[in-house]
């Protein structure tokens, strides 16, 4: 069932105004992990195919939620690599809706594990300007954006012109001549910054778990090498069941993630 959001997000505060109304089916716990918005062309060719996939599942693995909008091609790599229990869907629709139809049985899966989220009442159908108004929530409700494929003109693009107009720093894939020119171009431009070694990228948000480590607030905090007494103060007895169960490791007053 859609229900309203009354809580406020703290990255929105960058989109040019902050939605009157906000709606979501799904689990709100997501939008207190870290977010990466993640876009691209919706015929995108193999190579991106893979690297998409890549990029978000190397990202789950550090318990990054993946936010997209979707669509069919990049969009739809990037939340099924991610997993529906580790994405965020932005609607350009009203969320009873199943648009692109193609991808109903992704979006009714996002619904049951992961969020759903769009500024429209139930019953509402796409237009194109909706779509813009989709693309810029995506974009705000990530930490960064990357844009694995785009052609000129292309509503990636435009994704690009929100983030830039946010602040936030923008990845893309490295591309061969002629292909993908929208982000070849943003690289000759210095306008992008080029995703050469996926792990290392990923790395930037904490360290690769198995899936049998809960993503919860005491993981998250354990990714940034805390000190022993910021744990304490934090988190109590905590940290030292988390040693003897071998989730973590102290060394010289710092913890880490095993």
């Amino acid at each position: 069932m859609t229900q309203r959001l009354t809580a406020h997000i703290a990255s929105l505060e960058a989109m040019k105004r902050y939605p009157s109304e906000l709606f979501y089916r799904g689990d709100l716990s997501l939008l207190d992990r870290p977010r990466v918005s993640i876009v691209g062309t919706r015929t995108p060719s193999l190579y991106t195919q893979q690297m998409t996939e890549r990029i978000a599942k190397a990202l789950a693995r550090r318990g990054v939620c993946v936010v997209s909008g979707a669509a069919m091609g990049v969009d739809a790599l990037a939340h099924e690599a991610a997993g529906a229990d580790n994405t965020i869907a932005v609607l350009g629709c009203g969320l009873d809706i199943r648009y692109p139809a193609i991808n109903g049985a992704l979006i009714a899966s996002i619904e049951k594990r992961g969020l759903l989220l769009g500024q429209f009442n139930d019953g509402f159908r796409a237009t194109k300007w909706s779509f813009v108004t989709r693309n810029e929530l995506v974009v705000a409700l990530g930490e960064i954006l990357i844009v694995t494929e785009a052609d000129p003109g292309s509503g990636s693009l435009r994704s690009v012109e929100f983030a830039r107009k946010m602040g936030k720093r923008i990845y893309v894939l490295p591309h061969r001549l002629g292909e993908s020119m929208g982000t070849n171009r943003l690289l000759s431009e210095g306008e992008a910054e080029a995703i050469y070694d996926i792990e290392h990228f990923a790395s930037r948000f904490g360290k690769a778990a198995g899936d049998d480590l809960p993503k919860d607030a005491f993981f998250y905090f354990c990714q940034g090498m805390p000190t022993v007494d910021e744990a304490l103060e934090r988190f109590g007895d905590k940290i030292y069941e988390a040693e003897l169960e071998g989730m973590i490791t102290i060394r010289n007053g710092l913890i880490s993630l095993r």
